[in-house]
């Protein structure tokens, strides 16, 4: 089997990504990141979803990015948007987050002599984050072949995002086909200790759409 490193926040877009690396026959080694978000509840998602989707591994390394804020998400100063998804880069994008992120995975990669990252991103239906766009992940893939001892050794990397050209309803088909148990995830922005969602963010205005659209039951429970 080939390895992979997989990319697991533990709500539905990166859960959908670890059933179709496993479809693809790829043992997967998942990477969550503690990085000072608003809850860890889809940390704990994320070690479920794991589990149930047969990860070799599932890691998680702490970066508090809570220290320079700038993010609704890892400033509690600042609200987090209900009234509805807006045009723009909202206040729930952190700085920098998935160059972080994607360098851990490539930084595991290496150690774990895998040649291929997947990653959930999505440019369709999203909340305007400009680290989730086609671009970004074809520069990211540019980098980790100049900047890493196995690229330089032949070893090249490729960075998979299955979901970059779906919409939230194909990518709830899509993950309902592999067996996808939706729900183990936590999405929202706000969800409390036990991984109720607030039903009002961004994206648990996306989640429900993509679930209402695609025609299936939402799993996801509400406080």
């Amino acid at each position: 089997m080939k390895t992979a490193v997989v990319l697991l926040s533990g709500g539905l877009d990166s859960a959908t990504t670890l059933a179709i690396a496993r479809a693809a026959g790829f043992a997967c080694h998942c990477l969550s990141v503690d990085y000072g978000q608003r809850h860890v509840a889809e940390l704990g998602a994320a070690a479920r979803v794991a589990a149930a989707l047969g990860a070799r591994e599932h890691r998680v390394v702490k970066i508090d990015m809570g220290q320079f804020g700038g993010s609704a998400l890892t400033d509690a100063s600042i609200a987090v948007p209900t009234d509805g998804v807006q045009p723009g880069i909202p206040v729930t994008y952190v700085p920098a987050r998935n160059t972080i992120m994607l360098s851990l995975a490539l930084a595991l990669a290496e150690v774990r002599g895998a040649q291929d990252i997947f990653v959930g991103v999505n440019a369709v239906d999203y909340s305007g984050y400009p680290d989730c766009r086609p671009e970004f992940v074809r520069a990211f893939e540019t980098l980790a072949n100049l900047a890493t001892k196995a690229a330089v050794e032949g070893h090249r990397l490729t960075l998979h995002t299955p979901l970059i050209d779906l919409s939230k309803a194909d990518i709830v088909r899509r993950g309902t086909a592999l067996g996808v148990d939706y729900g183990l995830t936590v999405s929202c922005y706000q969800a409390d200790a036990e991984g109720r969602a607030c039903g009002v963010c961004d994206s648990c205005r996306l989640r429900r759409a993509g679930f209402e659209t695609a025609g299936y039951a939402d799993p996801t429970r509400y406080y």
